[in-house]
Order: C-alpha cells, then sequence, then structure tokens
C-alpha cells in the first residue's frame, strides 16, 4: 500500500513538474522590445516625462499637462516595454499614459491591475483603458468590473467577449487591413458588445506594429512603415478621447 502511494506520488510531483516547466518556457518565450523602444525609455523624450514604477509600469506624462489618461495592457507574450513608442506618441498629443507590466507577459494573470494606479493622478477625471490583442480583452473585463470610473475602452486589433453595451462609455477599435492574428469572425460576433463604437482601418496595417517588437510569427506582411502606424493610430486615439 505504501509502495502504491509512493508511486502515485512520484508521478504526480513529475506531471506538477512538467506543467511547472511548460508554463515557464511558455510566459518566458516572448517578444522582445526593440532596442529604440528600449533606448525611448532609458534615455527619455523632449515633453514627456517617462518614470518607471519598479518593473510594474511606465507613466508617461506630458510635461505641459495633461486633460485625460490611458492606462495600456501589452498584448500576450510581448514585452511592454515594446509599447514605449506608441505610449510617448500620446504623451506628446496630451495624453497621461501608464503602461502596465503583466506577470508572464499576459494580461489575463493580473486583469484589474489598471485599479492601481487611478489614484496616483487625482488631477485626471477622464480615464481610458485599453490594450492590444489579448490586452485589449483584458482591459475590457476590468472596465466591465469598474465601469463607473472609465469614459471609454480603446482597442488595438482587439475585441471584448464581455458584453459592455448597456454601460455608459464610448469605445474606439483599430486594427490594420492587412492583420492576420485577429481573429475576424469572433470581431465581427463581439462587437454588439461595444457601445458608442468608433472604428477605425488602417490601410496597410497588420498586428504587430502597434508594437515595437518585430514581427510576429502568422501574420500579414504591412503595407507601411511600423512608425506609420504608431503615429496614425496615436492620432486617431487622440482625436478620440479629446472629441
Amino acid at each position: 500500500m505504501k509502495k502504491t502511494f509512493k508511486t502515485l506520488l512520484l508521478i504526480l510531483l513529475l506531471i506538477l513538474g512538467i506543467l511547472a516547466e511548460a508554463a515557464f518556457l511558455y510566459t518566458n518565450d516572448s517578444y522582445t522590445a526593440s532596442d529604440r523602444a528600449i533606448n525611448l525609455v532609458e534615455d527619455g523624450r523632449d515633453g514627456v516625462r517617462i518614470v518607471e514604477d519598479f518593473g510594474k509600469s511606465i507613466q508617461f506624462i506630458p510635461e505641459k499637462g495633461a486633460d485625460c489618461a490611458l492606462i495600456f495592457y501589452p498584448g500576450a507574450k510581448v514585452d511592454y516595454i515594446a509599447y514605449s513608442t506608441l505610449m510617448e506618441k500620446l504623451a506628446q498629443k496630451g495624453i497621461l499614459c501608464v503602461l502596465v507590466h503583466m506577470p508572464g507577459n499576459l494580461a489575463v494573470l493580473d486583469k484589474n491591475a489598471a485599479e492601481r494606479y487611478r489614484d496616483l493622478y487625482p488631477e485626471i477625471e477622464d480615464w481610458y483603458i485599453g490594450g492590444h490583442s489579448l490586452g485589449g480583452v483584458c482591459a475590457a473585463s476590468c472596465l466591465k468590473e469598474n465601469a463607473d470610473s472609465y469614459k471609454g475602452l480603446i482597442l488595438l486589433a482587439a475585441y471584448s467577449d464581455t458584453d459592455l453595451s448597456k454601460e455608459a462609455i464610448r469605445t474606439l477599435s483599430i486594427y490594420g487591413n492587412r492583420d492576420q492574428i485577429l481573429n475576424k469572425e469572433k470581431y465581427e460576433e463581439y462587437k454588439q458588445n461595444l457601445p458608442n463604437l468608433s472604428e477605425a482601418i488602417i490601410d496597410g496595417g497588420n498586428h504587430s506594429q502597434f508594437g515595437d517588437y518585430g514581427d510576429q510569427k502568422s501574420d500579414g506582411e504591412a503595407g507601411i512603415r511600423r512608425l506609420v502606424q504608431m503615429e496614425t493610430t496615436a492620432q486617431w486615439i487622440a482625436d478620440f478621447v479629446h472629441a
């Protein structure tokens, strides 16, 4: 009896070890930020103050002040620093941005991370939440639980499988017409979940170029440069939040 118990225990420990190793390999096999994105955080840019919060977030603060803010969730398995290029462009347009680091580079592991940051800037009245790909899905989930705290949702190559149709918010959805990663069937199916929807499609844009981390496997080839896609995205977001 004892021998059987020990054998079962060893098998269970072996299975747990395999699962732990698989999880480690999955969460650490991520897309890394480009040198440009990393240098931006390290060196800064005129007009934007960049604050690093001990690996938990990077905050991009317009030096001339901001009247609104965006909390942004990165895409799955993407180093969050890769979105610093886009966040800096938004901050240059007067939007305070909080770029959130997720455990294992997976927003699904900390969906309500945004709730830690609004109190840092009590002077900001209009808060938005958003994200790229899976980050957008998780941002929508967070908004559902805290809808009174946000004025709107911003989705980049993402959809909301959470029903937000009854919430008093505005929604902006942006994706590229060469995106081969966004599930278009689910996107269309869940579009009814988004209230007051504004939709923008980037001609020549793909999935990967919302961040600064290279190209994702299976994505479509972009017809425009990465910085062009980011600048177009930043301008559409700025027009949306300042409308």
